[in-house]
């Protein structure tokens, strides 16, 4: 949808992206089956459709989103909004748009994911914190073993972006509760070089961030949906 605006036409899938969406529609169709057998007497699998159809939405704007942020930051070169032409000021703005509205989407994403994990695996995530993100549920099967097929995997990949995901972390907590999270490295400039033209972040070093807050999300999903497939098929046997 957004490559458009780069007179690009539309994302073919592929790689983790293709996988992880083939696995999705795959237990949204199983899922979909039962429903029409009749075998869905609490509504959970139409919810547990409904949020399948979410997710993948989601995940598809996300990764629309950084791509956005990506090809925007490709057209700033100069390292100062002073040294900036109107025209680089604002494709920098746009890069600033799309790359928080990324890093916002990635947790979101994240957070629905042990929802839903929650949910569907009975897992009582809410005994421990009633309001929890997905990283309580990881440490919430962690510590009580509760399916280490999936938990290890999931931690595992946790694990591999950690240093990434505290960067996106802090910068998240940063744009919702303080300020707006390009202005980080503007007011650590006023502290130390008041007066002098500020210096723009780091925009290749965020966006390797924001990559691999997009692999985690999207790996995670599959690995996830993947278990619950084999989990539904447990079930009916």
């Amino acid at each position: 949808m957004l490559r458009m605006m780069f007179g690009e036409k539309p994302r073919e899938l592929q790689g983790d992206m293709y996988e992880t969406i083939r696995t999705m529609e795959q237990f949204a169709q199983t899922v979909h089956k039962r429903i029409a057998a009749g075998r869905d007497r609490d509504h959970k699998l139409r919810k547990y459709e409904v949020w399948t159809h979410g997710l993948i939405a989601s995940l598809d704007e996300l990764e629309q989103t950084h791509y956005a942020a990506k090809k925007f930051a490709e057209m700033v070169k100069s390292e100062s909004l002073e040294a900036m032409s109107p025209a680089e000021r604002l494709n920098y703005q746009r890069h600033v748009f799309f790359d928080k509205n990324g890093f916002i989407r990635m947790f979101a994403i994240l957070d629905k994911m042990g929802n839903m994990l929650n949910d569907f695996l009975g897992l009582e995530t809410e005994r421990i914190k009633p309001h929890f993100s997905y990283f309580t549920v990881l440490r919430n099967m962690r510590q009580r073993k509760l399916h280490p097929e999936l938990s290890v995997r999931l931690d595992e990949l946790k694990e591999k972006h950690k240093d990434a995901t505290n960067r996106l972390r802090r910068r998240r907590n940063v744009e919702i509760h303080h300020m707006n999270s390009e202005l980080q490295d503007d007011l650590k400039q006023n502290h130390e070089h008041y007066g002098e033209a500020h210096r723009i972040e780091d925009l290749k070093g965020q966006l390797a961030d924001a990559q691999q807050g997009l692999d985690l999300a999207t790996r995670s999903l599959r690995i996830m949906f993947e278990y619950a497939i084999r989990q539904m098929r447990k079930w009916e046997s």
